[in-house]
């Protein structure tokens, strides 16, 4: 055998040990992020989509370089405390929890594992952390407190002479009730009652919007709530049907009915909920990063629902408006 041949069979001994030792050697995971979403809705949607394209921007893409475990509970909250056990069990590298349900469930099941929140109203009321920067060590997140005096302010602003104020609400959700507390004390200082309907589920939104009009209201501000949200439809119809001014609590309200709405682009929210994950991806530990917060209110108005409910935005009001819908 020539010197030349004896040289390729060689190397052809050495390729063949190199991919044996390659099949032997175990394959790493994927780095696994569990997201867990309370219910499916609109403003869920835009936060997962502004959070999965953070996530591609930072270079991670799932199936490629990570792997995303998104799970819904379906409005029920036993299923969210089994989605965060599971994620706990499962050994996932990191949770994002939307919504303070989420959060609260996550909290409980996954003490060690990093958690990211998003869409949570005040992360305090769960005892995540005493204030932005002293909290929990294996958590951080993005706290999305409703700008609910400023929409008040509006309400006083469009219709001088509201005085009462109605509102659906759900005492079994954490955000509700602190978002409740945060109008009656707002409309005290601005001259409003609230007039306040509670909802136990879904099913009970249609009536109570129904029962809230028959209280004498000048208008309904819907605070923001997941239960709600998701079947604010319901109120919109209501709203057409007896000619009653209706202010969403979510900007995403104005394409359900309501004429106007102060709040947060869910979307933006979704992308700074990523950044944030991105940065825990790389090392940094949740306890050295502070909490952050929403701070960006935009206005979004309804001229068609406008006209049907008897409101008329004067200019400056309309100059200030980032979203228009005819």
């Amino acid at each position: 055998m020539t010197l030349a041949r004896k040289l390729f069979v060689f190397a052809l001994s050495l390729v063949a040990v190199a991919a044996a030792a390659a099949c032997r050697r175990p394959v790493q995971p994927l780095y696994t992020i569990g997201v867990l979403e309370l219910l499916e809705s609109p403003t869920t949607a835009e936060v997962r989509r502004g959070f999965i394209r953070a996530l591609e921007e930072g270079g991670l893409r799932d199936g490629s370089n990570i792997r995303l475990d998104i799970r819904n509970a379906q409005n029920d909250i036993s299923q969210a405390q089994r989605i965060a056990q599971d994620f706990a069990a499962g050994g996932v590298d990191l949770i994002v929890a939307v919504s303070t349900a989420g959060l609260q469930a996550v909290l409980v099941a996954a003490p060690r594992v990093p958690v990211v929140f998003t869409s949570v109203a005040n992360p305090y009321l769960t005892r995540a952390g005493i204030s932005p920067t002293e909290h929990l060590g294996n958590v951080t997140g993005l706290a999305s407190t409703g700008p609910i005096r400023e929409t008040l302010e509006f309400i006083r602003r469009v219709l001088p002479r509201a005085r009462r104020v109605g509102t659906l609400w759900t005492p079994s959700e954490l955000n509700s009730e602190y978002y409740l507390e945060l109008a009656r004390a707002a409309a005290a200082e601005l001259g409003f009652e609230i007039v306040a309907v509670p909802v136990a589920n879904a099913s009970e939104v249609l009536l109570a919007a129904q029962v809230l009009i028959n209280k004498k209201i000048d208008v309904i501000y819907q605070i923001s709530d997941n239960t709600i949200n998701n079947s604010f439809e319901l109120i919109g119809r209501i709203a057409e049907e007896n000619a009653i001014p209706l202010i969403g609590g979510f900007l995403l309200s104005t394409r359900a009915g309501a004429c106007a709405a102060m709040g947060w682009d869910f979307f933006d929210m979704g992308i700074r909920t990523g950044q944030i994950v991105l940065r825990v991806k790389k090392g940094e530990s949740p306890a050295a990063i502070p909490f952050q917060a929403m701070s960006d209110v935009k206005l979004w108005l309804s001229r068609t629902a406008a006209e049907r409910q008897g409101v008329k935005f004067p200019d400056d009001v309309l100059k200030q408006a980032s979203e228009i819908r005819d």
